[in-house]
Order: structure tokens, then sequence, then C-alpha cells
């Protein structure tokens, strides 16, 4: 006996059954699970967006379009679309390229590179992953403690790293 549980229609698509997952995807319309929690709202900048200047926030971000300037998201990820093209310093919890980045990135937990995406930039972070295919030219200072604590970079935003001799 299988139960069907109830779905909150987005973009006027109809309802469906998904696979667990919170969201589905139907021919690219994202069908909301009425009683599945979110974890995070994801805010968006479509494809089609070029943003000058500082972006802040207190929410997960999705960037698809141009950005140019400092990107703050204090304890939340930032998801850079296949399509954006960033020219920012970048200080969040997350950071998952999946365009392109020039500039330096801080991300206290983690910072993924999907096949696709290119960073030219130094990172910050505790974890990193680089897919096969993916672009990366700087320099990496991996430090696990960075997780564990909110850093000062994340606060006031990135700053060139000092190297020690």
């Amino acid at each position: 006996m299988s139960t069907k549980q109830p779905q909150t229609e987005v973009s006027g698509m109809p309802d469906v059954q998904g696979s667990g997952t919170s969201i589905t995807q139907v021919r690219g319309t994202a069908v909301l699970r009425a009683n599945s929690p979110m974890a995070h709202e994801r805010a968006c900048l479509g494809s089609s967006l070029q943003i000058e200047g500082a972006i802040t926030g207190t929410e997960d971000l999705q960037i698809d379009g141009k950005a140019l300037g400092p990107i703050s998201l204090q304890g939340h990820e930032l998801t850079v679309g296949p399509t954006a093209e960033l020219k920012s310093e970048i200080a969040a919890r997350e950071v998952v390229v999946f365009g392109r980045v020039a500039g330096s990135l801080c991300a206290r937990d983690r910072v993924e590179i999907k096949k696709d995406g290119a960073v030219t930039g130094d990172i910050s972070t505790a974890r990193i992953t680089i897919e096969d295919g993916a672009i990366f030219k700087g320099r990496i200072e991996i430090d696990p403690a960075k997780s564990e604590a909110t850093t000062e970079m994340e606060i006031t935003g990135p700053r060139a790293a000092t190297e020690t001799s």
C-alpha cells in the first residue's frame, strides 16, 4: 500500500510523486513537497543579470549571471552556476563553482570546483574538492580549524592572505 504525499505547486506544474527529495524537477520546473522541511531557502540571480557592487546576505545564493564586486554570505552557501562569470572576492561558508570565478575565495567549510568550473585566484578553506576537468590557477590554503569557528574573513569580508616564511 502506498500513500501519495501532498505537494505544493510551483510555477503552475501539476502534482507529481517524487523520489523522497524535497524538490522534484519536472520538465525544468521545481515542485516543492509541502511536508518536506527545506534546509535553506536559496536566492537566485538569473543568467541575464549583471551586478556591479558588493553583494551581502544571510541566505544561500546561486548566481547564474555576471557579478563584479565582493560577495559576503555569512554562514551560507554560494553556488556559481554554469553560466556565471564572477570577478569577485568571495567569503561564505561553502562555495560550489560550476562556472567561472576570478578572485579569491574564503570558505569556512568547503570549496568545490566542478568539472566545467574554473577558478583563478587564491582559495582559503577547511576542505576542497577539485573535479577532473576543472580549471584552477592560484594558491590553496587548507585549514581544518576554519570549519569549527567563524573566521574574521567571513565577517569582515575577504582580504589578501599573508604568507609566512
